[in-house]
Formats: C-alpha cells, sequence, structure tokens
C-alpha cells in the first residue's frame, strides 16, 4: 500500500529550494534595473550590461580567472587522479598515512591559513632563488591546485571504490599489461568522475577569494578579487549583471556536463546489457 507524499516534506523542500533560489532570481531582475541606486527601481534597462562590456578591467579580471581555473582543473584532476589511484589501487605502501593526511589537509585547512602559509613559501623562494619574480598568475594557479586536487582525489577515490577490481582482474587474466589496463578500462570508467573533479576544481579556482588575496601581486586582479574591491565601496548595478553572467554560464555549463553524463551512462548501461545478452 504506497503512502502520499507529505505536505511537510514537500513545503520543506519548496522553502530549501526559494532559500537558494529567490536570491538569485532578484539578482537577476535588479540587474536589468535603470537606477543608478541598487535598492531603487527605476524601470528596465539594460544600461548596466552595455558599460559592463566596455570595462576592460572587467575583461582583464574575467579571462584571467578563467586560465587560472581551466589551468588549475587539468592539473589538479590529473594529480587528484593519480592520487586517488595510488590511494585505492596500490594497497599498503610505505608514507600511505601520510600521504592520506596530506590529501585531507588542504579539505579542513582554513583558507586563510592556506593563503598565510603559500604566501610565505613564495617570499622563501624568491628570496633563495629568485622565483617567483613577481606574483600573479603563476603563483595563483599553484596555489588553487594545491587545495583543488584534494577534493578531485576525494572524488576519485569513491569512484574507485564503487567500481571494484573486478573487471581489471579479469582483463590481468586475460593477458593484459598494467598499463593496458589502466588505459582501456579503469581511465574509461573513470571518465565521470574525473570530469566530475574537473569541474569542481574549475569552479572553485573561479570563486576563491581569500587563498588568491594572498598569493596575487599589483594588476593580477581576478573576477571574485575585483568584485569584492568594488562592493567595499558600495554596491553598484553592474555588479549584479556580471552575477547574472556568471550564474547563466554556469547552468549552462552544468547543463552541458549532466547532458554528457546522462550519455556516457545510457552507453554504460547499454554495453552492459549487451555483455549480458551475450
Amino acid at each position: 500500500m504506497s503512502q502520499g507524499r507529505s505536505p511537510f516534506l514537500t513545503w520543506m523542500l519548496v522553502l530549501g529550494m526559494a532559500f537558494l533560489y529567490v536570491p538569485m532570481i532578484l539578482l537577476v531582475i535588479y540587474s536589468f534595473n535603470k537606477s543608478k541606486l541598487v535598492p531603487v527601481w527605476g524601470g528596465w534597462s539594460v544600461r548596466w550590461y552595455v558599460e559592463l562590456f566596455q570595462s576592460p578591467e572587467v575583461w582583464a579580471a574575467v579571462l584571467l580567472s578563467l586560465k587560472i581555473a581551466v589551468v588549475n582543473a587539468t592539473f589538479a584532476t590529473m594529480l587528484g587522479t593519480l592520487a586517488g589511484l595510488a590511494m585505492v589501487r596500490f594497497g599498503r605502501f610505505k608514507g600511505r598515512t601520510l600521504m592520506s593526511g596530506m590529501l585531507a589537509a588542504p579539505l579542513v585547512m582554513p583558507e586563510v591559513i592556506t593563503g598565510l602559509s603559500l604566501l610565505m613559501l613564495f617570499i622563501t623562494m624568491q628570496d633563495l632563488i629568485g622565483w617567483p619574480a613577481e606574483r600573479g598568475f603563476t603563483t595563483i594557479t599553484i596555489a588553487h591546485i594545491t587545495f583543488s586536487l584534494a577534493y578531485v582525489a576525494v572524488i576519485i577515490q569513491s569512484r574507485l571504490v564503487g567500481m571494484g577490481e573486478t573487471l581489471e582482474e579479469a582483463a590481468q587474466d586475460l593477458g593484459a599489461k598494467p598499463f593496458r589496463v589502466l588505459t582501456d578500462i579503469t581511465l574509461p570508467r573513470l571518465a565521470p568522475g574525473m570530469m566530475a573533479g574537473w569541474l569542481l576544481a574549475f569552479t572553485l579556482s573561479l570563486d576563491d577569494l581569500v587563498i588568491a588575496s594572498f598569493v596575487t601581486g599589483p594588476g593580477s586582479n581576478t573576477l571574485p578579487i575585483l568584485i569584492y574591491s568594488r562592493i567595499r565601496l558600495g554596491l553598484r548595478p553592474d555588479i549584479n549583471a556580471l552575477a547574472t553572467i556568471i550564474i547563466l554560464t554556469v547552468a549552462i555549463g552544468v547543463a552541458i556536463a549532466g547532458i554528457i553524463l546522462m550519455r556516457q551512462q545510457r552507453q554504460r548501461d547499454r554495453e552492459l546489457a549487451r555483455v549480458a545478452q551475450d
């Protein structure tokens, strides 16, 4: 006998979704506000989008943030995948406990501590070997990779544990070399987890303000730093327009990733069904 849907759970779901998305909807609406005063509605207008697209400072921050996010996500995914494979597939090895602790540390370490420690590292290296000559793209990217790869490693470890080792052991029994097993079986099955890790690392990089503010230098403002510096001087309507564009971009990216993951899942289901029939 099926039970009806609980009104309490329905209302909790509605309230939770409203709490998350109503502020975003209001922000999008007020990005079309004609008035210079953010809280005062002055009619519909796209003037702040025009001003935003004509601002070289904003475009420089956007391009810098995107470049950092892409490089960070790519390297964090590669390093995080290797770390996850080592933790799950290599069994017990010397230094495993230390490595596990080092991977978990960025997840629980306050960002202020991480940013300060990286700043001291770059200053010390500059005094000893003269590198980095200045803080900017390189130092921010290294800092982001440092904490992003830990998140990717956690995702990869979870994926590997869920996959099991049955197919890999079967391939080895049939004579496949370890590298062939890795490239033909393990990595393709890890692809959804790697994509999820890449997207998470990309988002974390775009969102980071605290760590980037420690390891950046003059003329290397990322988008969060630029937004924060403008908000400190008072709310401006062009910030609403910029936030609306970011929300739209993220929504499109999530939709595309979801479609790709769904297609990959359907393809795997069809392959498994074909194997079961054979």
